[in-house]
């Protein structure tokens, strides 16, 4: 076995400190008694082992200043001093970083500490945002992402200092991911002024919510029986409903159309249409329907023929038809039953050759029309130097009854119609629009400004006439067949 020689002067050197000459012997005594125990094996218990004797006697000496030296091997095994100067280095190695982490800890906890003050400050800034509180602008946003991405940067750094412990950092660098999310989903809902953009948007939704209940309600409009006039004047008309083409095709753009009205039999239906010649001027045929039905189906009752008319001013009253004698001043009286005229008469002063026609619709200097009250005609004369003239009408006699002078010049006006004894002017907003503004009452002879818009389907209203049977106006556009329902003021 090998043995490793151990230097045992510290015993020595302790015990000469006694001094003299009894030093010497008191470490022989010493050594004789503790040496024979130093060389004994004892196993882990600490027992005595039965082992060979390295020595008997020690051999020692006396340096030159009386220190007795000497030298005893020891078995490895009894003392590792190597071992235990060794594990002393390591420890204090180990004591060294376990002191440096930890003091890394406490700084670390402190910048936790810090940052998760700062995200519930921006946790609190967004919630205030996004609750519309504050108005906040672009510069807002980018300041907000400045400071996400500051603690993103930090967090990125922390993380792979703490390899065990970091679930604190990463639940810290999870808020910050939201964080940063939540901001630029509401970057990009507004860059400038989301409370007033939202202000708009609750308007915008209470105008819309209103719009949708009343077009929930709808309310009817209040209903007159025909052939009265116990309302207060037109209010308002509905969308055009087209009819059909005139019967002789798209190239007869001028005419008229319209129901007849029977107040002593108001359900009888009877149509008529009239297209004028190709040139806008000559009347000369005509056919009548018995129903709306036999109208839309090309059935007709009648096809008269007649002496020369003139204009797009026919109206049919009581089975008869009324129109304006061809390049004279005269009144005819036309039976579509009997097919034939029953009476011609001279509307004095009358202005005829195209002098104050209506704007658009030429050759229209005798416009004819029908009401609850009766049959009147619409005209000019130089008198009233191109003004409308109305006159009511006998229509047995075809006397003038009446007569109204207007302020209007008719040559402004698009068309006109009468009901309730009230007349109607219109005139061309645009090719697809037409108002009715302006109003003369004959009862009271009171004239005003009025603004109804009517839509139309091509560019020109060729005639207007009001049925007082069904309440509806009757239009000849472009050629079609139009109609229109009215309401009334109640």
């Amino acid at each position: 076995m090998k043995h490793t020689p151990v230097a045992v002067l510290f015993l020595i050197q302790g015990m000469s400190a006694l001094g003299g000459t009894t030093a010497a012997a008191g470490v022989t005594s010493y050594l004789s008694t503790m040496l024979p125990y130093l060389t004994q094996t004892r196993d882990m218990n600490g027992e005595l082992r039965t082992s060979p004797k390295f020595f008997a006697n020690v051999s020692g000496s006396v340096n030159e200043e009386g220190t007795c030296q000497c030298s005893v091997y020891l078995p490895d095994t009894t003392f590792p001093v190597q071992k235990v100067e060794q594990l002393e280095i390591i420890s204090a190695t180990l004591t060294q970083k376990f002191e440096a982490e930890l003091s890394k800890v406490t700084e670390y906890s402190q910048k936790i500490e810090l940052y998760q003050q700062q995200i519930l400050n921006l946790t609190i800034r967004v919630q205030q945002v996004e609750s519309g509180g504050v108005s906040y602008t672009e510069l807002d946003f980018q300041l907000l992402k400045v400071e996400i991405n500051d603690l993103e940067r930090l967090v990125t750094q922390l993380k792979p200092s703490l390899i065990e412990s970091n679930a604190i950092v990463e639940q810290i660098y999870l808020e910050i991911t939201n964080l940063t999310i939540l901001v630029n989903e509401l970057e990009s809902l507004d860059k400038n002024n989301v409370l007033a953009i939202r202000r708009q948007i609750v308007a915008l939704q209470n105008r819309l919510k209103e719009c949708e209940e009343n077009a929930t309600k709808t309310t009817p409009p209040p209903y007159f029986p025909p052939g009265t006039c116990v309302h207060r004047g037109l209010m308002n008309v509905s969308q055009p409903y087209v009819a059909k083409l005139n019967w002789r095709g798209f190239s007869y753009k001028y005419g008229s159309w319209g129901r007849d009205y029977y107040p002593s039999n108001p359900e009888k239906e009877l149509y008529w249409v009239a297209p004028l010649h190709t040139n806008g001027r000559y009347f000369e045929t005509f056919r009548i329907y018995s129903s709306f039905d036999d109208l839309i189906l090309f059935k007709y009752t009648y096809e008269r023929s007649v002496t020369y008319g003139e204009g797009s001013g026919p109206a049919l009253y009581k089975n008869h038809l009324y129109y304006h004698g061809y390049n004279t001043r005269y009144l005819v009286k036309y039976d579509v039953k009997t097919n034939r005229e029953v009476l011609r008469k001279e509307l004095p002063g009358v202005a005829v050759g195209n002098r104050f026609s209506y704007a658009g619709v030429a050759w229209q200097d005798i416009d004819f029309a029908v009401d609850e009250s009766g049959l009147w005609v619409i005209y000019s004369t130089e008198n009233d130097v191109g003004n409308i003239v109305i006159s009511k009408l006998n229509e047995t006699t075809l006397d003038v009854l009446n007569t109204w002078q207007t302020r209007q010049y008719r040559p402004s006006v698009s068309n006109a119609f009468m009901v309730c004894g009230v007349l109607y002017a219109t005139r061309p907003l645009s090719t697809k629009k037409e108002e009715i503004f302006y109003m003369y009452d004959t009862r009271t002879g009171q004239e005003g400004r009025i603004s109804i818009i009517m839509d139309k389907k091509l560019d020109t209203i060729q005639s207007i006439d009001y049925s007082p049977t069904d309440q509806k106006l009757y239009v000849y556009n472009n050629g079609y067949l139009v109609r229109y329902d009215v309401t009334f003021q109640p």
